[in-house]
């Protein structure tokens, strides 16, 4: 019976299962079907669906996503197949980039303490700080070419008091897509009941910030929906993104602490064109454990789920 070996990180209470063995992840995930999904037809997506199994939080492992180790092909050291909860491919996430950072400078796989990590849409260079405890570290990223588009302000009985005065908006296309909803106060916002609505007004499905401006000078403050996740503690390209609306309409500078539920990152933004601007991101990152799995027995639990 084969055994699959992760570590799980977290950036901000974002949390993310590392698989530094692709070819192990493939094995597994072949192996995991045989005990969970066989019924299911030719073509089935084997990495996502253990993606998903070992992120439930109740017959799996739990975290937000899974991040896997591939070979680099496009110019980076290492490569970065992300996987969110639900199973689906996901073209980046800034804490997840964060926490891959580590995990592979601590496995002696690069050097270290930069490292350029390929993504679905490019490579991103990290910077790994160590702070001088084993599996901890400040890890900033570069996040790429943010482009900001206003849309027409939303309300919704669901969003307290924008039926009276509507919300501005904004999308934001971060390499994965946001939508951006800035907030008189935090206060009373059911993140859980309006994050899948609006999560759905985009084809495809988007990630969803509510943000207000505060509480202090250079300070924003947000809670998250994010697609193929749902409610998350904190999400890295949420706060570049949110941090990239709020500065593209006056409201924010372009170096700003972005409190999430989990924590807070910094958020440095670059270029002559507010609606057009590069964006890194800098905060904690912890490692929480090590792991092995048995595929077999996921599939067993994971198909126990699916029959309930």
């Amino acid at each position: 019976m084969s055994m699959l070996t992760l570590v799980k990180y977290q950036g901000l209470g974002n949390d993310f299962l590392v698989a530094l063995d692709g070819q192990e992840v493939d094995a597994g995930a072949e192996e995991m079907s045989r005990h969970s999904h066989d019924h299911r037809a030719s073509g089935t997506d084997r990495v996502g669906e253990l993606a998903r199994a070992l992120c439930e939080r109740h017959t799996g492992v739990g975290a937000d996503g899974l991040l896997v180790l591939r070979s680099a092909d496009s110019g980076g050291e290492v490569r970065m197949e992300l996987r969110n909860a639900d199973g689906g491919r996901a073209e980046t996430s800034g804490n997840g980039l964060r926490c891959f950072a580590l995990s592979v400078i601590e496995a002696g796989l690069v050097p270290g303490p930069q490292v350029a990590i390929e993504t679905d849409v490019g490579v991103r260079q990290a910077v790994v700080a160590s702070n001088g405890a084993s599996g901890c570290a400040e890890v900033s990223v570069e996040m790429g070419c943010l482009k900001v588009t206003s849309l027409s302000p939303v309300a919704d009985v669901l969003l307290p008091g924008s039926v009276a005065l509507p919300w501005p908006a904004w999308f934001v296309d971060a390499g994965n897509p946001h939508l951006v909803l800035l907030a008189p106060s935090l206060h009373a916002v059911a993140i859980a009941e309006v994050g899948p609505m609006l999560e759905r007004m985009r084809e495809g499905g988007q990630n969803v910030e509510i943000v207000t401006d505060g509480p202090g000078d250079g300070e924003v403050s947000l809670v998250v929906w994010e697609r193929g996740a749902g409610v998350t503690l904190a999400c890295g390209s949420g706060s570049v993104a949110s941090a990239a609306a709020l500065h593209s309409a006056g409201i924010s500078a372009d170096r700003v602490l972005v409190h999430n539920p989990g924590g807070t990152a910094e958020v440095v933004l670059s270029g002559d064109d507010p609606f057009d601007v590069r964006a890194s991101l800098a905060g904690p990152v912890r490692r929480v454990a090590r792991i092995d799995v048995e595929p077999a027995e996921l599939g067993r639990s994971q198909a126990g789920l699916d029959a309930s």
